[in-house]
């Protein structure tokens, strides 16, 4: 009886352990927001993304500021996605290797040597907000990076954010609404 309350008991230890370090992995790409600010000339924090960057419109990216970058970040990273989707988190856009003196992403375009990664669109670029119905909230996530990526286009969302596991400066999040009329 001794040996099966003990051989539980590690079980039960290990499978703690295993719970806590992937809470812990997950820690470090939550968003921190120490100094870093993402804004949109198109949109407010918490408000309506215009249509013309969705599916109903010219679906091409929003314009983005970028300020108050650690000076020691060597990368930023870009990863836009939608939690409200019925099948779970539907990814946008993810976009790395940006460089950190980016001060802004005009609209429908890509910062100069930046990556795209692929998208729950079977591809890489942007594919704006397009919600079967309901208001969805899209979450723009800027990181800084102590490093550039060494990351193929062919990539996702899961494989970036496991490369920038303990890497990540500063992050901050613009978030958008859009509902399907």
């Amino acid at each position: 009886m001794k040996k099966i309350l003990i051989l539980l008991i590690l079980s039960l230890s290990l499978i703690l352990t295993a719970c806590f370090s992937g809470q812990q992995e997950q820690a470090d790409l939550t968003i921190k927001n120490i100094n870093m600010e993402l804004t949109s000339p198109a949109f407010d924090n918490n408000q309506s993304i215009p249509s013309q960057y969705t599916c109903d419109g010219e679906n091409v990216n929003p314009p983005l500021k970028i300020a108050e970058v650690p000076n020691d970040a060597k990368s930023l990273v870009l990863i836009v996605d939608d939690p409200d989707a019925p099948a779970g988190t539907w990814v946008h856009w993810t976009v790395w290797n940006i460089d950190p003196q980016t001060t802004e992403i005009a609209e429908n375009s890509v910062p100069a040597d930046a990556v795209e990664g692929m998208t729950n669109f079977g591809k890489t670029g942007y594919g704006g907000p397009c919600p079967p119905s309901g208001e969805h909230r899209y979450f723009f996530k800027l990181y800084a990076l102590d490093k550039e990526l060494d990351l193929s286009a062919s990539s996702g969302k899961d494989e970036l954010e496991q490369i920038m596991q303990g890497h990540v400066l500063d992050s901050v999040e613009l978030i958008g609404l859009y509902s399907r009329q």
